[in-house]
């Protein structure tokens, strides 16, 4: 599915995580952190009252659940894999497919996370491509 219209918001958080998995000597092997951005991306065919795909202050409570558990968290952990940007990707797209509302939920169509202004991952949900 494509949609006619897309909205995107994105949110802030500092985490630390570490990639044991690398090898020796490796920068990310070592606990780190950064200042997170996880960007929602939400589409629609149709717009609601007054014209919206969704109302931005509707996003509140993943805002409130970015705060609550990965600010200024260990994400190693928080997340039952490694921290990566594309696993974070699919664990917040996860959390927000289980616990935002319907109309929301139904909207996701990928959540981008980013570590730093030059690099990035995306989530897409299956079957909702921009």
């Amino acid at each position: 599915m494509t949609s006619t219209y897309m909205i995107g918001k994105s949110f802030g958080f500092s985490a630390a995580h570490r990639l044991p998995g690398l090898p020796k000597g490796h920068k990310c092997r070592r606990r780190h952190g950064h200042n997170f951005t996880a960007q929602v991306v939400l589409g629609a065919d149709q717009l609601v009252p007054p014209g919206f795909v969704a109302d931005f202050g509707d996003l509140d409570r993943f805002r409130r659940y970015l705060n609550r558990r990965l600010d200024h968290r260990d994400l190693n952990t928080v997340l039952d894999e490694p921290p990566t940007c594309e696993n974070l990707a699919r664990h917040l797209a996860a959390w927000f497919l289980e616990h935002m509302p319907a109309h929301l939920s139904d909207a996701l169509v990928r959540i981008t996370v980013s570590e730093s202004d030059s690099s990035w991952a995306a989530y897409h949900v299956p079957g909702r491509r921009a």
